[in-house]
């Protein structure tokens, strides 16, 4: 039997294994064209977001969890408030060996949850065109295209270089 997965609160000694997840799979979203734009966009990202963790997701009114079998963490995901009653989930990721194993549903379910304890009515996200599983994932589980468009500059949540980006929101009532 598997060990079971356990969805809590990031803790600072989750650090490295947070760390490393968002490097590793930002590395492998990678196309050949694009790798000095995301080793730049992962310096950054780390820089203004990943290493300061805790502090971020404060001041952005929000949490940052992750996702744990055994003492191993499989997936990393923050909530970040964007007004009354709107989050954001960001920074969704499971690690590459263990994705098809129900993890990201399980992810999913718990911010949904979590948004709603939170007194959230829709939750909001982003993805790239880099990621067709994330966008049929979040399709299948009934998330809406808002918009998309064509990220040029990048920023802690793109890395621009001309890839696409959708935008999802799903209501939480």
């Amino acid at each position: 039997m598997p060990d079971p997965l356990v969805i809590r609160r990031y803790r600072d000694s989750d650090h490295q294994q947070a760390r490393q997840l968002f490097i590793d799979v930002n590395r492998l979203l990678a196309p050949a064209h694009l790798k000095a734009a995301f080793e730049s966009y992962i310096a950054r990202s780390l820089a203004e977001e990943i290493d300061i963790i805790e502090d971020y997701y404060r001041r952005h009114s929000g949490s940052f969890w992750v996702c744990e079998m055994a003492t191993e963490i499989v997936g990393m995901m923050g909530l970040e408030r964007h007004g009354d009653d709107d989050l954001e989930l960001r920074r969704m990721y499971v690690d590459p060996d263990r994705r098809r194993q129900g993890i990201a549903a399980q992810m999913l379910d718990f911010a949904e949850a979590q948004s709603r304890r939170e007194g959230a009515t829709r939750l909001f996200l982003s993805t790239s065109e880099l990621q067709q599983a994330a966008l049929a994932f979040y399709r299948a589980r009934g998330y809406l295209l808002l918009r998309e468009e064509v990220a040029d500059a990048s920023s802690n949540k793109t890395i621009g270089g001309g890839i696409r980006r959708y935008y999802f929101a799903k209501s939480l009532t």
